[in-house]
């Protein structure tokens, strides 16, 4: 039923809107059609008086025929009126239809038109969720369109994501995330614990409880009710996308698809491909337990952990080390305050490299000499690592906004499928393993009062590109979405890891990012979503 649902409105508002036309439009007919009826009543009793068979043998038959044809014009009024109904029902459904194909930028232009004006791609009047799935990023939507807050969004958005892109995230991933608050002003931020080893290789579980505490803290509908959607996309089945699918693609040609099987492999052992319906009945039974588990963290998170002990036939319980909401790093700008999540993430290697960069009084125009002796003189003191992750954002018009970033560490992480929970754990090992290179980053509060928040995700050159589209944007007074796409500053990494040179580029002959990058903004009560690659991000707002 909820799947359905999904595919209905899987291209944008339009689809809700015929709905309600279409419903509207019935009533009317139907009102019409009594109408009408009441009418032929009340002739009736002019016309007969007396209701007997008698008194219709009566009847004169040149006013019989007259009758008759003064019935012709109301008839065939009726029948055209019936014909324009149908037509504009056809039109709906098929405009219904079409919404689902709404990926391209060329189409997603006619999807926002509010009181005669239409917006840009990317740009919606209240809300939106941008995430690496069509599916999830529309899941995220209608938890705005149901009432819900960007926590909410967010949390069903990373739901989803764990169901439909188990090679980057999942329920076995570690989360961490960025939280604003429009009308406080506050900004926290999401850490993990530290991953605890179930077995060797395969690290505990962090997705549930990390979500579930952003969602009891910060959250708006009741919990269960983020949950549904991916329970029935578990259950009734998903399709799998073309990220998922060229991952697949990639491991069988490697030979190292068989840890995948049977969940993502056809009976004869070849990987699935893009488009095949996929159920996962176990990761379905794990939302359906989380659903209607006790709100104390330790009780919520065994949800998970119990049949996970079952399946690794470990005698004694498991135990997870929680989450928790922090205040956020900061940094002060004249463009206000830049946010970030602090260790493990690199939030404040980011913001290293920031400082050392924008401190010296007198920047040149110029600023790559000094960004490339910041970011050198930060590398040089960690431990190079590439971990795989997943980053989505929901954000308001008012400026209240989550990022979400999470990491397995490796593709499909532990690849070790769970029989009970039909989930990949990760692999992370020891608290030294448990950092990111994502490190989502907030700039608000200043004298423009816009919002924006920037995620990227991948290995050590995230923080890199982090960078380099802040400092383009900042000193180089770059529009930002042209920062996000094609930034002036470019940084390359050496072969050991550190950063060995630094160039700018003209405007609009940058070379294009080739880092995953996720932006949205407020500004003049809208919102606006960027993705890089723009294929790869796709949002949906209202």
């Amino acid at each position: 039923m909820e799947q359905s649902m999904l595919n209905s409105q899987a291209g944008c508002l339009g689809t809700v809107k015929y709905q309600k036309l279409l419903f509207q439009e019935s009533g009317s007919e139907e009102e019409e059609e009594e109408e009408e009826e009441e009418e032929e009543d009340e002739t009736t009793s002019v016309l007969f008086p007396d209701s007997g068979p008698e008194r219709l043998l009566q009847v004169n038959p040149a006013q019989s025929r007259l009758k008759t044809w003064a019935w012709i014009p109301p008839a065939l009024l009726l029948l055209g009126l019936s014909f324009y109904l149908a037509a504009r029902q056809l039109q709906s459904r098929w405009a219904s239809d079409q919404d689902q194909e709404m990926s391209s930028p060329k189409i997603q232009n006619l999807e926002h038109h509010t009181s005669g004006h239409h917006h840009s791609p990317g740009m919606y009047p209240n809300g939106v969720v941008i995430s690496e799935s069509v599916t999830c990023s529309i899941l995220g939507r209608d938890l705005l369109l149901d009432g819900g807050n960007v926590v909410d969004a967010g949390v069903a958005t990373a739901l989803c994501l764990a169901l439909v892109h188990p090679h980057e995230t999942g329920l076995g991933a570690v989360f961490w995330g960025l939280f604003h608050n429009s009308s406080s002003n506050q900004t926290m931020a999401l850490t993990p614990g530290p991953v605890q080893a179930l077995a060797p290789g395969l690290g505990t579980p962090g997705a549930l409880p990390a979500l579930h505490l952003l969602h009891r803290n910060l959250g708006h509908l009741p919990w269960p009710r983020l949950l549904v959607a991916t329970i029935a996309l578990a259950q009734d089945g998903f399709s799998i996308d073309k990220a998922l699918a060229e991952v697949l693609a990639e491991w069988d040609a490697a030979g190292q698809a068989t840890g995948l099987c049977p969940l993502l492999c056809h009976p004869n052992g070849t990987v699935l491909g893009q488009g095949t319906h996929v159920t996962n009945l176990g990761f379905a039974a794990v939302l359906h337990r989380a659903a209607q588990a006790p709100k104390t963290d330790d009780q919520f998170l065994s949800a998970l952990l119990h049949p996970l002990a079952e399946d690794l036939h470990l005698q004694e319980p498991l135990q997870g080390i929680m989450p928790t909401l922090e205040p956020a790093l900061q940094f002060a700008l004249p463009q206000g305050l830049l946010f970030t999540t602090p260790s493990p993430t690199a939030g404040e290697l980011l913001l290293k490299i920031l400082n050392n960069t924008l401190k010296a009084e007198g920047l040149t125009s110029d600023p790559c000499p000094r960004f490339l002796a910041a970011a050198q003189d930060a590398y040089a003191r960690v431990t190079p690592a590439a971990p795989i992750g997943s980053i989505l954002a929901a954000m308001d018009n008012k400026g209240s906004m989550l990022l979400l970033a999470s990491s397995l560490n490796s593709t499909f992480g532990s690849r070790w499928l769970s029989p009970s929970t039909g989930i990949f754990l990760n692999d992370f090992m020891g608290d030294s393993q448990t950092a990111t290179w994502a490190c989502p980053a907030l700039l608000c509060c200043g004298p423009e009062g816009d919002v924006l928040a920037l995620a990227t995700s991948g290995g050590s050159p995230a923080p890199l590109a982090m960078a380099k589209t802040l400092l383009s944007y900042l000193t180089l007074q770059q529009p930002l979405p042209d920062a996000v796409t094609q930034p002036q500053l470019q940084i390359q990494l050496g072969s050991n890891g550190v950063p060995h040179s630094c160039r700018k580029t003209p405007p609009k002959t940058g070379t294009p990012n080739t880092e995953a990058l996720l932006l949205v903004t407020t500004h003049a009560d809208h919102v606006r979503a960027t993705g890089v690659p723009a294929s790869c991000y796709p949002s949906r707002g209202h």
